[in-house]
């Protein structure tokens, strides 16, 4: 029986297995491979024989193939001289496909970088241009929603003609410039309103620190209407009632959640209503639409059903995508 002489390449495998069990070898100077990323962390023993031992040796499999094959019995070892030649031929051809699909790769990164993290939804969404809203993403998003609660009659009932939308913002318009560009007869529509417990102009959107920025973005369009604020963190629904039936509010900004509460409690009647603003294009930190947060979502799809599909139905309503 032949003696197995270890090749040159199994001899520095063995080597640098050494050195990461033994990093203070007397006879060996050399240290774990480190993180390109200079985080100062070695790199653990999975990834260490998973990409150190491929990459810096890519032979090795091969070597490790040849071995077996000098340890397995004679019996199997014999061969005829053609069936020989075809295999060396075919394992020619095989290592040549392997130089040419491989690629060097030099850097290595432990699992604690932020290069070696998966990307997340925000990740995506951060790094690709934002894109503006058009009524037919409000389309397929009813669709989508209703698709399994209701029929396919009913499903083609709920959609709506182009008609009954406004002109979508594409994102260069302020919420004032927005508005005077889709309501330019807004002073003659806000001193023909009397009627109380109920609004002209309803803004909705996400939160309640959003529908405070967008009242205060509303100054040089709003004039003399009266802007109430329409969401449930610190207001009881019963006073936001109250408030309705003192006076003439012209302008409701709020979520839908609490929309839809009012309107249940018949504190607020959309009769009145013409135009409904969504606050369509804005994200939260997360970068999350209004339409993305699961729970606003419902309550955005219980207050469509509330009256505002049925006001667009009869041309009273028009929907703005901002």
């Amino acid at each position: 029986m032949s003696k197995f002489v270890p090749s040159d390449t199994e001899i520095a495998h063995r080597t640098l297995r050494t050195l990461y069990f033994f990093p203070s070898f007397p006879f060996l100077s050399l240290t774990r491979p480190k993180c390109t990323t200079g985080c100062a962390h070695a790199i653990s023993f999975a990834d260490f024989n998973a990409e150190i031992h491929p990459l810096c040796f890519p032979d090795a499999s091969e070597a490790e193939g040849e071995t077996e094959q000098e340890h397995q019995p004679t019996e199997k070892t014999k061969t005829k001289p053609e069936k020989r030649k075809r295999v060396t031929e075919e394992a020619v051809k095989a290592k040549k496909k392997k130089k040419n699909n491989e690629q060097v790769v030099t850097s290595y990164l432990c699992k604690c970088c932020p290069l070696n993290k998966k990307k997340t939804i925000t990740d995506v969404l951060a790094s690709s241009e934002p894109k503006p809203g058009c009524p037919a993403d409000l389309q397929a998003l009813a669709t989508q929603y209703f698709s399994d609660k209701r029929s396919v009659i009913e499903q083609e009932e709920l959609k709506l003609q182009n008609s009954c939308f406004l002109s979508s913002n594409d994102l260069t318009h302020s919420l004032s410039s927005y508005l005077k560009q889709v309501c330019p007869k807004w002073a003659k529509i806000q001193k023909q309103h009397t009627a109380k417990s109920s609004v002209v102009l309803l803004i909705v959107c996400s939160s309640a620190l959003r529908t405070i920025e967008l009242i205060k973005q509303l100054t040089t369009f709003k004039g003399e209407a009266k802007a109430l604020k329409l969401f449930a963190k610190h207001i009881k629904v019963e006073e936001q009632v109250k408030l309705l039936q003192k006076g003439v509010t012209h302008i409701g900004v709020g979520t839908p959640g609490r929309i839809s509460a009012l309107i249940e409690k018949d504190g607020l009647n959309l009769q009145a209503l013409k135009y409904l603003i969504l606050d369509w294009n804005w994200r939260d930190q997360k970068l999350r639409r209004m339409v993305d947060i699961p729970e606003i979502k419902v309550d955005f799809m219980k207050l469509l059903e509330n009256g505002i599909l049925a006001g667009c139905k009869e041309d009273r309503v028009k929907i703005g995508l901002f």
